[in-house]
């Protein structure tokens, strides 16, 4: 599924714009677009696939570097509805946007990753809005910003990104953020000792280091798998009788598990170990539904985190009506979709607030919408471009709930959601943790 999906702001449009707390609180359809500024009825929705001739000088031109194929394809789906949705509500408020699809791939064959930013390039888009994977940013980010080209990624956190390039900003909190979160909940329940599966990836042992530190601090220690012990994983290993034998050796209280699509493998080796699955904990990577990957009550009682607010129903069934209607099937999983769909609206808000649809004015202009000068409140595209149309400053309240772009092109504060499974496998939103970054 490499892509093209279509329709900019209108000219007259652009010529009118001048510490955690508690809370109880990773597509598109091919070229079937609809017409630029026609507005697709609720719950059937149309791709806006680019025009052949669309570049950033004419028209908002989103691309994508999101996960199509290997290890995150199951993030895919949220984080292209959420994409696929934010340009259909621009063009819903009369403005015109389209969109233009690659895929990331993973970590395993950045080989992928880096054809699909020449494509990007080439096709001289206004945004880039990915990767899901934090090594596959980090493999084409300097790349994109040479160009240059704004990169948004819903779901990198891994730290060696925060300040990368200028032209790099993100919609997920960093690793700091989620480590703390995922170590206090296990040290919460009790857990005195964790090993680690982790693989060997940014991603992984950088979100790692921050539990095993949290962990640490509390008093607690690490068994297996900890940092400079040498006994991480390379990505897309597929058998782990080794490495569970040796963790769950360790005689840790907990076992947490750091890895993408090789939880799959991972999982079904721990229970024929007879470990107690109630005492693994998954992070974003992995705290997915799989309720038609393993038997029925596998996980049950497993707890995981998600960055992110839980977001509203209706917001999620407005995802998932866009992914019936452009992709063919519902969705089953959302994590990152309102994180991909704020990356989206904040890039086109930006071109708002500068007049043009450049990657430059663009990049100018997106901590002042994310409200790092203050500003008016709006929680839409629409009475966000209004207040812009008026002269106004505005803040964007997004659906992730993330606060402002800090110094370091991050959020500066974002929920952390705390999940557990239930008897079918799928993760259950709980609470959340606010932190900054």
């Amino acid at each position: 599924m490499v892509h093209s999906k279509k329709g900019w702001f209108a000219a007259a449009a652009l010529a009118a714009a001048a510490t955690l707390t508690l809370a109880g609180c990773s597509g598109g359809g091919g070229n079937d677009a609809g017409s630029a500024g026609t507005a697709a009825p609720a719950g059937n929705y149309a791709s806006q696939d680019c025009a052949g001739d669309a570049t950033s000088a004419t028209t908002l031109k989103v691309g994508t570097i999101l996960p199509q194929t290997g290890t995150l394809a199951f993030l895919g789906p949220p984080e292209i509805a959420g994409v696929g949705l934010a340009v259909n509500d621009i063009v819903e408020a009369g403005d015109s946007a389209c969109t233009f699809w690659t895929d990331s791939g993973d970590s395993t064959d950045m080989a992928v990753s880096s054809a699909s930013a020449d494509k990007l390039i080439d096709a001289k888009v206004s945004v880039a809005i990915g990767a899901a994977s934090s090594s596959v940013s980090l493999n084409v980010v300097d790349k994109l910003a040479a160009a240059p080209i704004v990169e948004i990624s819903p779901a990198n956190t891994s730290a060696e990104l925060s300040g990368k390039s200028p032209f790099f900003f993100r919609t997920a909190p960093p690793d700091t953020v989620q480590g703390s979160a995922l170590g206090q909940l296990i040290v919460g329940d009790g857990k005195q000792s964790v090993a680690f599966l982790v693989f060997n990836d940014a991603y992984g042992t950088g979100l790692r280091d921050v539990i095993e530190k949290t962990v640490e601090d509390a008093g607690g220690t690490v068994t297996y798998g900890g940092k400079g012990k040498g006994q991480e994983f390379p990505p897309g290993q597929t058998t782990f009788s080794s490495e569970v034998t040796a963790a769950i050796a360790s005689k840790p209280d907990a076992i947490v598990v750091i890895a993408f699509d090789e939880t799959k493998a991972i999982v079904p080796e721990l229970v024929s170990q007879s470990w107690d699955m109630k005492s693994t904990y998954y992070t974003d990577g992995n705290t997915s539904d799989y309720s038609k990957v393993f038997d029925k009550g596998t996980l049950e009682g497993a707890k995981g985190t998600i960055p992110g607010a839980n977001a509203a129903d209706d917001f999620k069934k407005r995802m998932s009506d866009w992914h019936q209607s452009v992709e063919g099937s519902a969705l089953s999983d959302y994590s990152y979709g309102a994180e991909s769909y704020d990356a989206t609206i904040l890039a086109a808000l930006a071109a708002k607030k500068g007049g043009a649809t450049d990657p430059t004015t663009i990049q100018k202009n997106m901590a002042a919408v994310s409200g790092a000068d203050g500003g008016t409140e709006c929680t839409t595209y629409k009475e966000c471009a209004d207040a812009i149309a008026k002269g106004d400053s505005i803040h964007y309240k997004g659906m992730s709930g993330v606060g402002s772009f800090n110094s370091m092109n991050d959020p500066s504060s974002a929920f952390i959601g705390i999940y557990q499974f239930d008897a079918d496998n799928k993760p259950i939103w709980q609470s959340a943790v606010e932190g900054k970054s």
